[in-house]
Order: structure tokens, then sequence, then C-alpha cells
């Protein structure tokens, strides 16, 4: 890794558009403008919009970021961009510029996976802190868990840049089955967080709904269909005028529900090989994380295999930014290019390819 260089990194994979400057794994400056406000009308993302307004943003937070970091332009020394996996025409407008920008300022350019990005985020310093930079020997191998709107998995990291996916989800990711469950109370878009805040006051046994994949035994795969399909039908068999306390506790059963289900699987990939592994931490990365319970349940994973949680340091860091790409690259240095015809969107890239 190389610390010393100045790194752009631009993010816009899906509904957010997002700058950062970073100096190995410290961020100098991280801005981020969600889009979340103008999808919720349609509950969910739509893409052509999402596109829309990456175009008209993205010089704006690419300005700021630069601004707040305090460095010069001519003192950045690569650009990073995220190039898969998300949304085809979203990604295209965050590649088109980061090849613009390396063009004109003749630096290189890394294409960075977005995935890998989540994974490696709680590796990110603030500004402020003082020391060397995490090297990558202090670290791995180590065990991963992305958990989004859009990934779940459980990842064996050897070394950044080589990944095993030990487990996935086959449908839905745990952040949209948690979106899809608060759009059936009736709490918007999106609503992870909104569930999060009303599952607090709820009681997370006051209804029977399934784990997942407890009958079929297997712990190789995650799947969130039929409890999406439970709750779907249990909510309809209540009736349309549904207390406050029943959405607090129907947010709590399935809430619980869903961190049972990926926390069984998480434990069980750890304890398949932990008898001979070398690893000591434990990354979460991903929107999830910013879940308390979730964390909280990670962190008695760790505990039981005598590993170390790691999350991201900011709230910031856990949803999509262009931060924890500039800190995938630092770790990337010697891939950058200059011939940028071989960097496209890949809308399918799994972190094992990278």
């Amino acid at each position: 890794m190389d610390g010393k260089i100045n790194i752009l990194a631009i993010d816009t994979s899906c509904d957010e558009t997002a700058a950062a400057v970073t100096r190995g794994t410290k961020i100098l400056a991280n801005i981020i403008w969600s889009q979340a406000a103008l999808h919720a009308k349609f509950g969910g993302v739509m893409p052509a919009l999402a596109q829309r307004m990456h175009r008209e943003r993205i010089d704006w937070v690419i300005e700021r970021a630069i601004k707040k970091s305090g460095i010069k332009t001519e003192e950045i020394g690569a650009v990073a961009v995220t190039a898969g996996p998300g949304l085809a025409i979203a990604l295209e407008v965050g590649i088109a510029k980061a090849k613009e920008l390396a063009e004109k300022w003749g630096k290189p350019l890394l294409g960075i996976n977005h995935t890998e990005g989540h994974l490696l985020s709680p590796l990110a310093r603030s500004k402020e802190t003082r020391g060397a930079d995490i090297t990558s020997e202090e670290i791995f191998p180590a065990w991963g868990v992305v958990v989004s709107g859009g990934h779940t998995e459980i990842i064996a990291a050897d070394k950044p840049g080589k990944y095993t996916v030990l487990a996935k989800t086959s449908d839905d990711a745990l952040g949209e089955a948690l979106d899809k469950a608060a759009r059936m109370l009736g709490l918007g878009y999106p609503g992870g967080a909104i569930l999060e805040k009303m599952a607090r006051s709820g009681k997370k046994s006051a209804y029977p709904l399934p784990l997942p994949m407890a009958r079929q035994g297997t712990t190789d795969w995650l799947s969130y269909s039929g409890l999406k399909t439970a709750m779907y039908r249990l909510i309809g068999s209540m009736g349309n005028d549904l207390s406050e306390q029943q959405i607090c506790d129907l947010a709590a059963s399935f809430q619980n529900r869903a961190f049972q289900h990926l926390e069984r699987v998480v434990s069980a990939q750890i304890k398949k090989a932990n008898n001979t592994s070398r690893r000591k931490y434990l990354l979460a990365g991903g929107g999830v994380i910013a879940n308390i319970e979730l964390r909280r349940r990670l962190r008695r994973v760790a505990k039981e295999n005598n590993l170390r949680l790691l999350v991201p340091y900011s709230l910031k860091l856990t949803g999509d930014n262009a931060a924890m790409i500039g800190v995938a690259a630092a770790f990337k240095t010697a891939k950058m290019a200059t011939d940028f015809t071989a960097i496209d969107r890949l809308p399918r890239w799994s972190i094992e390819e990278v």
C-alpha cells in the first residue's frame, strides 16, 4: 500500500453521488449527495432518475470533496472509481467522469469493486488519526461480512484482492428485505432505519415468524424470500388498522429473524475452518452495519470465535460512499492504469474476480 498518494475516489453505483479524497487509509474528505428522497415516492430506486441526478451533481460533489480535503488538484496522484457491481447506467456516469479527469490531469486510474470497498471500509481512518496506516499484514487473513441493500455475502479475505465468497443470498439482500418489510408496515422507503427504530419498542418474540433455512439445515447460503412472504401473510391476516405497538412488535419480530439467519450462517462458516484458520478479525461493512442490534450480534459471533469485530468508525462509511473506494484503491496502487480502455462498467462484478 502506498500511503503517500492522494487519491480522488468516485462512486455512483446506485442512488448516492459520492466523491472523496483519501491518502492511504486516511480520509481527507468524504462527500455524499443522497437521492433517497427523490426515489422515495417510487418505493425504490429508479435507474433513469439516478443516472440523471448523478450527471447533475457529480461535478459539484467532486469540487466540494477536493476543496474540503485541503489539497490542490495538482497534488492528486491517482483517480479511483467504482466499476461495479451496481446499476449499469449509474456506474457509467462515475466511470466517464473519472476517465475524463484522469486524462485531463495525466493521472493513473483504477476501477474498484464496490463490494470490496464495503469489506475494507472498517480499515478507514479519519484525517485526525495519528500514526502509520493500517497494513494488510496486520489484518489479513480475515473473515468478512458485507450486508447492504444489494449485497449479503460472507467472505474469506486472504489479503486485499484475494477473496472467496463462502455464502451469499439467493434472493433478496438483507438490506432489501428490511426495506420491503418496512414498506409492508407503511413505514416508507428507504425503511431499514425506520424499521430498526420501531423494533426498539417492540417484542421480538411477539409473532412466530419462521427462521429462514432452519428446516433445510443448510448454512451455505442465505434466503429472505420465505421470511418476507410469511411477514406479508401475517400482516394481511391482521387487517389494515394496525396499532403502533403491533407495528413495533412486527418490526422487532422480522428484524430478529432476519438477523438470526445471518448470525447462524456467519457463525457456521467460521466454525467450519476455525480450527485451522489464522484469521483474527471479522470485518463488517455495508449499510445494514449501521444497525446497532446487528453490530451487537456480530460482536457476539466474533467473541465466540476468538475474533475481533471491526466496523467502520463512522456511520457515514456504512452506506454507499467514495471514501471506501479510495481506501480499497490504496491497497492496489500497483494495478493502476494509464490505459483507460479496459475500465468499464461491470454491473455484476463478483468480489472473487477482482
